[in-house]
């Protein structure tokens, strides 16, 4: 694989027992190239390390005043020297390939694994664990896989010498391989207790990084409490252990380096002070001394990648274990690769049933749900969408017209069943490319718009100075739609859910950032466009749930009780509680914000709709 080619067709199927298996499973992906890198690393290593001959045959010459023998010598350094630059070229070419495509192949894996999970990502591995995974972890994978191969040109070309010394000069020779051995014997005990403080200053800087991200995610609600300082003390002072725990790292590291220092240069020493003797003696020639000084003086180049090898292992096995730990989720019991070769790809379609909760929305009707609890109903939410369902919980799958959701292909079951969470996403790009989503073609963004409610979205975007031609659909929206209010947001990505027409849409508190005039209008608008289709709207609104065909509520995380929305209202007292305790809010001071023409109550609405809740949000 060459990086122009990139990203690859298929990542392939990863090895995720564990982070040494990924890291072998990278190096046998990229075996041509790693191959590659280890053939150019063994001519250039070899090519220096047989630079000593050479000076040694030009120092003898010179001595001997044999001007044939001293061309070549000549001769063999300038082969020597092409040979070097022939070498280090190639090399860093194909250990810098090795480097990008194993961590693009990484990077690819994990694209494809998030977008298989989906939000149910998060729920099972924590964000920043995710962030740092997706970031500096994928380098630090391709180090290693890269460094392998000049490792084993390291390897392989210091045996080759200390082989050629022991038969060029047996006495130095057997010298200088007992001095490397000695070397590799004193380093090997530092290297456990450095990797284990790296692994401790990677953990403390993991948890700084989620502590990071969680108060940046909390920010407006932090101001509104005013717990901004609280985080922030917390940060500092876990910024600080990775400080300390960064510092004796570094130690560690810099005692191994100064022992790959002391040990050689007494290496070095002890050749020298040998060979001299030898040399007085007569035994050993001049130039051989020479050649045997200089072979140590290699020595030393690759005996420094034995230490890049261990910190490349050191620093990369915790981020492979990480990686493998992201891979290893699963959406389903089944892969998508067994279920294309049953051919079980017929689009699912019936009745949508919940195993767990007992919840069931027939087939073409509008259900709705509610739950007294927000976060139980978006984790509700995603098991019908198929996203928090598989191995990796140990519940039973949702199922679609008998079906189970996590036993078809991935692409299949987005494409029957789409969930818009109560919090979704707009890209940043124009409007029209916001609604340009894999769709049936039923249903026209005009007519999703419309049925949106987005007529003032519409207007404002018209004037904006980026609008070509006054063209609501070619304005430009700022990532994840910052220029827009709450509730221009959530009928923005309503309308991009209504273009889609799935066979199923779920819905979660789709206008909890809307009016009561507003939602009104947006729910008789759904269950016009939507007629014929299934459609599970999340809310506790009466709006709502009074135009729905079934409402079912769910306690404790099972279905409680079904019916009507004022069936339910005069006969369950639990869902009593949760409805009216809503429409009490709306008493206690909605009717003034809606009075107002405000159709946003909170920018950034993720929960409850108690208005006074979301006003205060919206003040801090």
């Amino acid at each position: 694989m060459r990086i122009r080619d990139l990203p690859y067709p298929d990542p392939g199927d990863p090895d995720v027992r564990s982070g040494a298996r990924l890291m072998l499973w990278l190096w046998r992906s990229q075996l041509g190239g790693q191959l590659k890198a280890l053939a150019w690393g063994t001519l250039h290593m070899a090519a220096v390390a047989s630079f000593p001959l050479a000076v040694g045959m030009a120092v003898q010459a010179a001595t001997e005043r044999s001007g044939d023998r001293l061309v070549l010598a000549g001769a063999l350094t300038v082969a020597l020297g092409l040979a070097v630059t022939v070498g280090d070229t190639m090399l860093h070419r194909a250990a810098v390939t090795n480097w990008i495509t194993a961590a693009a192949r990484v990077q690819q894996l994990l694209a494809r694994r998030t977008a298989e999970l989906g939000a149910a990502l998060t729920r099972r591995v924590a964000a920043g664990e995710v962030v740092a995974v997706s970031t500096g972890d994928i380098e630090k994978i391709g180090w290693f896989v890269e460094a392998v191969s000049r490792f084993g040109a390291a390897s392989l070309t210091t045996a080759g010498v200390c082989a050629a010394l022991v038969v060029y000069e047996p006495l130095l020779g057997a010298v200088v391989t007992l001095g490397v051995l000695a070397l590799v014997a004193a380093v090997l005990p530092l290297l456990p207790p450095a990797t284990r403080r790296a692994d401790a200053q990677r953990a403390k800087a993991g948890r700084a990084t989620e502590l990071a991200a969680d108060t940046v995610a909390g920010l407006r609600v932090l101001r509104g409490i005013g717990g901004e300082e609280l985080f922030l003390g917390r940060y500092r002072r876990a910024s600080q252990e990775v400080r300390r725990a960064a510092v004796r790292t570094a130690r560690m590291w810099s005692l191994i380096d100064a022992v790959q220092v002391v040990l050689p240069g007494v290496l070095l020493i002890a050749v020298v002070w040998l060979g001299s003797r030898l040399a007085l003696e007569g035994t050993v020639a001049v130039g051989e001394l020479v050649t045997v000084y200089g072979a140590v003086t290699f020595l030393l180049f690759p005996l420094r990648l034995f230490q890049e090898i261990a910190m490349a292992y050191s620093f990369s096995r915790p981020s492979a274990e990480r990686a493998a730990r992201v891979l290893a989720l699963s959406r389903g019991t089944r892969t998508d690769a067994a279920v294309a070769r049953d051919g079980a790809r017929v689009l699912p379609d019936g009745d949508l049933y919940d195993p767990v909760s007992g919840l069931l929305a027939p087939a073409g009707s509008l259900t709705a749900v509610v739950c007294g609890d927000p976060d139980e109903a978006g984790r509700l939410a995603e098991r019908l969408g198929g996203h928090g369902t598989g191995s990796g919980t140990g519940a039973p799958s949702v199922l679609l017209g008998g079906v189970a959701l996590d036993e078809v292909p991935l692409e299949t079951a987005r494409t029957a069943v789409l969930v818009q969470d109560k919090d979704p996403v707009l890209l940043s790009g124009t409007l029209e490319e916001l609604l340009d989503v894999p769709s049936s073609g039923a249903v026209a963004p005009g007519r999703a718009l419309e049925a949106a409610r987005c007529g003032d979205v519409l207007a404002a975007l018209a004037r904006a100075g980026d609008a070509p031609g006054g063209d609501p659909m070619r304005a430009r929206i700022t990532e994840r739609g910052r220029s827009l209010s709450g509730g221009q947001r959530q009928r923005l990505a309503l309308a991009r859910s209504l273009v889609a027409d799935p066979r199923v849409l779920v819905l979660d508190e789709p206008t909890s950032a809307v009016d009561s005039h507003t939602e009104a209008r947006v729910a008789d608008a759904l269950r016009r466009l939507r007629a014929g289709r299934t459609t599970v709207v999340f809310s506790s609104s009466p709006l709502l749930l009074d135009r729905a065909d079934r409402v079912v509520f769910v306690s404790g995380g099972e279905a409680a009780a079904v019916g009507t929305h004022r069936e339910l209202l005069a006969d369950e007292p639990g869902y009593r509680a949760v409805v009216t305790r809503e429409a009490g809010g709306d008493e206690d001071g909605s009717d003034i914000a809606d009075t107002a023409g405000e159709d946003d109550l909170t920018a950034d609405a993720a929960g409850s709709r108690g208005p006074r809740h979301e006003w205060m949000e919206e003040s801090a």
